[in-house]
């Protein structure tokens, strides 16, 4: 049994993980420990790490700097910064009032929320009121109030020791990253892309990105936001590097430019998209693409056309915004910090007047062969060039 030693620490929930067998539940949990224990590192941190029933504790260590680090670990519920105490009602009741003094403040209500596992002589009912009366006794003025407390306060009881906090630091949730394999992700200096690239990494993907050039047709902001969308994405995924290849498809635009009928352009163009990611993926051992696609959002997002282009690849396409509407998407990708408000001249010449919104998929393939698609193919992937993002840099890959 893991005894926790008493003092400061910082406790780490973790929901879905929780509720795996246990061969699966032992494997996800070291591997949320490693990934914690790898951002921690990136930060210079190295607290000692404690494992209970349900419960990570990091010791040791400055408890803002290491509640701030792991409130971006994915598969992480919440984090709390908290007091350890001997398994006894007594030690948890002196530290509960000892955090009430310090953290209640002006609040003039609180209530108590408490957990017990194990016999120690009382109900968690019973714990709760004992804590209570002792914070009433110490906070004069203060009163309790059960169901819209200014202040709460949350104690546990167990054989491994006391726990007491009052604050809950949300998590991004999801299952830790690099349990589900690697995703190979098409990502933009959009709003969509990165933030369907985090709700893959959310899942425990992890990620290599790939970003297709439209060579010098493109806005001048194109790559530099890319760029930030990649630094901002390894951000949640510490101590990790994150890898993203840059396809010039010049020469696949100077052709689609030429292009008698410019309405089927951006399915074409899709189309040619994911076929490189397949290529990129199958050489990288990749199992699948994830996409920004929303339904119906553009023209070439409609059902009849994203069938289409879902089969110019050779491998499964995630697209984990389909059903979100723009305002949810922009929502999250304020949280994650991708949004960007002046994202500067992102500007695709090759969008048409009047877009189709459906298509044949024989007659695209009449038109990719009219094109010379599969000639390309091979020539942009093997001149892409790549850079590695890691905690917020970027830096450029040497051939």
């Amino acid at each position: 049994m893991t005894v926790l030693p008493p003092g400061p620490a910082v406790m780490l929930r973790y929901g879905e993980v929780f509720l795996k067998s246990d061969p699966v539940r032992r494997e996800f949990t070291n591997t949320l420990v490693r990934n914690c224990r790898e951002a921690l590192r990136s930060e210079g941190l190295s607290p000692a790490e404690r494992i209970t029933r349900g419960r990570i504790f990091f010791c040791g260590e400055p408890a803002g700097q290491v509640a701030a680090v792991l409130s971006r670990i994915f598969g992480v519920v919440d984090v709390a910064e908290c007091t350890l105490t001997p398994p006894d009602p007594g030690a948890v009741t002196e530290a509960a009032v000892a955090r009430a003094r310090a953290s209640a403040g002006p609040a003039k209500t609180f209530a108590v929320r408490a957990r017990r596992e194990g016999d120690f002589g009382m109900t968690s009912q019973e714990l709760a009121a004992r804590v209570g009366s002792a914070v009433l006794a110490a906070c004069p003025g203060i009163t309790v109030d059960l169901d819209n407390p200014d202040y709460e306060l949350y104690v546990e009881l167990r054989q491994t020791g006391g726990v007491v906090y009052d604050r809950r630091i949300p998590a991004p949730g999801g299952l830790p990253l690099g349990t589900q394999g690697r995703v190979l992700a098409l990502l933009s200096p959009g709003i969509d892309s990165p933030v369907a690239a985090w709700l893959m990494m959310k899942r425990g993907c992890e990620i290599v990105a790939l970003h297709v050039s439209h060579g010098d047709g493109e806005g001048p902001s194109t790559l530099p936001g890319t760029l930030r969308n990649l630094a901002i994405l390894s951000g949640w995924c510490r101590g990790f590097p994150l890898r993203l290849f840059v396809a010039d498809a010049g020469p696949f635009y100077e052709k689609l430019a030429g292009l008698h009928n410019q309405r089927f352009t951006c399915v074409l163009c899709k189309r040619f998209m994911l076929r490189l990611g397949t290529l990129l993926a199958r050489r990288e051992g990749i199992a699948a693409l994830c996409t920004g696609d929303n339904l119906g959002q553009v023209a070439s997002q409609t059902l009849a056309n994203m069938v289409v282009i879902s089969n110019a690849a050779g491998i499964p396409v995630f697209r984990p915004l389909i059903t979100f509407d723009k305002q949810e998407i922009v929502t999250l990708a304020r949280k994650i910090g991708t949004f960007d408000e002046r994202p500067g001249d992102l500007s695709c010449p090759f969008v048409p007047g009047v877009p189709a919104t459906t298509s044949r998929e024989d007659e695209i393939r009449t038109l990719e062969e009219s094109l010379g698609t599969d000639a390309l193919l091979p020539g942009i992937l093997g001149n892409a060039l790549e850079y590695v993002a890691c905690n917020g840099g970027v830096t450029r890959r040497s051939p």
